[in-house]
C-alpha cells in the first residue's frame, strides 16, 4: 500500500452523516439516567411504533410480529441463524450481509443483478443458482434483497422485483428484504416503491435500519416486520431466542428515541424529506462529473451512494499500475482523501474496476457545513460542495487521461 493511503477496514464503518436533531437530541438526554433495560426484542411502545410507521406504507402490521434490535446486523444474523439451508444475496450488496451469513455457518451465493437496477437478483440467474444449489446438495433457505438499495442507489421497477417474488416464491424462499433507504428516494413523486411484503407478505421479513435515516448514523437501531403466519412466528421466536443469547437489546434511551422518530413528527419527516433532497441533487452532480470523465453508473435514486464501473478506462488505468478494484480503492481513497470502497468489498470479481462513491463526505468535515449544506436553496453552490466536486472530477479526469 502506498506511504499515506488511508487503510480501511476490513468491516468498513458506518459512515458519519447529517447532523443530530434538536428533538432527537432532547429524548436521548431526558432518558438518560433510566436504568431499567429495554426488553430483548424492543418494548411495547416501541413495536406499537413500529407498527404505526409500516401501516402508513401500507403494510399490516402487530407489536407480537416485530423485533427490534441496535442495528440490522444483530436482526439479520438472528435470522440466518434461526433456520438452516444456504443464503442468496445479490452481486454486489452491502458489505456486511456475507460476513454476517458466514458468521451464522451458512454458506452465500451471489447471484447478479439485472442491468436497470441493483439491489435484486436478475429472476433467471436467482433459478439457475437455485437449482445448481440444490444439484450440489444444498438447501437453498433465504433471499436478501434490497428494493432501495444502498449500494448502488437504485430502485428496483416493481416489474422485476414482481418476477423475483415469483421466483422465489416458486422455489420456498423466506425473503428478507432490507427497505432502510425507501423512504430516501430523491423523486419521490417519479420513483414508485413497492416492496416484497406487498406482493407476498407471508414469505417476506422486512427489515428497516432506523440509523442514518430517521436517527443519526451513530445512534444503532433497527426493527424487523415478521410475517404473521404460523412459519413466521416460529422464524420471530427463533430470532428472538438469537438476540436473547446475543444481549442484543437497545439502550434505553436510544429506544425512547427511536419510538418518537418512528411516529413521524413534523421534524423528524422535515429532516428526512431535505436529506433526500441534498443526497439526490449532490448525487446527480457526482454522476454527471464521473460521466464526463468514461465512468459508467446507474442514475442514482435513493440515498447517499452510487456505484461506479471503470471499466472503461481500464487501460489508462494499468498504466498508473491499477488492474483492479483493490488497487483503485487505494488510489481514490488516497487522492480523496476519504474511504471509496472497491467493488470487492460488495462482493464484486476483484479483477472488475468498481468502486462505490459516497456523497457524505463531500458535504463538509463539521455539522455547520452540513447544516448549510442541508439547508441550501442549491447544495451545490455552497462553496465546500463546490470544490469537493471540482476535486472528485479533477481526480476522474485525470485517471481517464491517456
Amino acid at each position: 500500500m502506498r506511504k499515506g493511503s488511508p487503510a480501511l477496514p476490513a468491516f468498513p464503518a458506518p459512515e458519519r452523516g447529517l447532523p443530530v436533531l434538536p428533538e432527537l437530541a432532547d429524548r436521548l438526554t431526558r432518558t438518560a439516567s433510566r436504568t431499567t433495560p429495554e426488553p430483548l426484542g424492543g418494548g411495547a411502545a416501541l413495536r406499537e411504533a413500529a407498527c404505526g410507521y409500516w401501516a402508513r406504507r401500507g403494510l399490516s402490521a402487530r407489536p407480537a410480529d416485530v423485533l427490534a434490535a441496535p442495528g440490522p446486523q444483530a436482526l439479520l444474523l438472528a435470522l440466518l441463524a434461526s433456520a438452516g439451508g444456504e443464503v442468496l444475496l445479490t452481486r454486489p450488496c452491502a458489505t456486511w450481509y456475507a460476513p454476517l451469513a458466514r458468521l451464522a455457518g451458512r454458506l452465500a451465493y451471489h447471484v447478479p443483478v439485472p442491468a436497470e437496477c441493483g439491489g435484486v437478483p436478475d429472476p433467471f440467474a436467482l433459478l439457475e443458482t437455485v437449482r445448481r444449489i440444490r444439484t450440489e446438495g444444498g438447501r437453498p433457505r433465504f433471499l436478501v434483497l434490497s428494493v432501495a438499495d444502498d449500494t448502488t442507489g437504485t430502485i428496483a421497477p416493481p416489474e422485476i422485483l414482481h418476477e423475483v417474488c415469483e421466483a422465489a416464491a416458486a422455489e420456498g424462499l423466506t425473503v428478507i428484504s432490507d427497505e432502510t433507504w425507501r423512504d430516501i428516494r430523491h423523486d419521490a413523486h417519479a420513483t414508485v416503491f413497492v416492496g416484497p411484503a406487498e406482493m407476498d407478505h407471508e414469505r417476506v421479513v422486512v427489515l428497516t435500519e432506523l440509523s442514518g435515516v430517521l436517527l443519526p448514523a451513530a445512534w444503532p437501531a433497527a426493527v424487523a416486520l415478521f410475517p404473521s403466519s404460523p412459519a413466521g412466528l416460529t422464524l420471530r421466536t427463533r430470532a428472538q431466542a438469537v438476540l436473547t443469547a446475543l444481549r442484543a437489546e437497545l439502550p434505553p434511551p436510544v429506544a425512547v428515541a427511536a419510538e418518537y422518530a418512528l411516529t413521524e413528527p413534523a421534524a423528524v419527516a422535515a429532516r428526512a424529506a431535505a436529506a433526500a433532497r441534498l443526497y439526490g441533487t449532490v448525487a446527480r452532480a457526482v454522476h454527471r462529473r464521473t460521466a464526463e470523465a468514461g465512468v459508467l453508473a446507474r442514475p442514482p435514486q435513493t440515498g447517499p451512494h452510487l456505484y461506479a464501473d471503470l471499466g472503461e478506462l481500464r487501460e489508462a488505468l494499468a498504466a498508473r499500475a491499477i488492474t483492479d478494484s483493490v488497487e483503485l480503492e487505494e488510489r481514490l481513497s488516497t487522492v480523496l482523501g476519504h474511504p471509496v470502497p472497491g467493488g470487492h468489498r460488495f462482493g464484486d470479481d476483484p479483477d472488475a474496476l468498481r468502486v462505490r462513491l459516497s456523497v457524505l463526505p463531500l458535504l463538509g468535515a463539521g455539522d455547520d457545513q452540513r447544516l448549510q449544506a442541508l439547508d441550501a436553496a442549491d447544495p451545490l453552490r455552497s462553496p465546500v460542495v463546490g470544490t469537493a466536486l471540482a476535486t472528485l472530477g479533477a481526480v476522474f479526469g485525470e485517471l481517464a487521461a491517456t
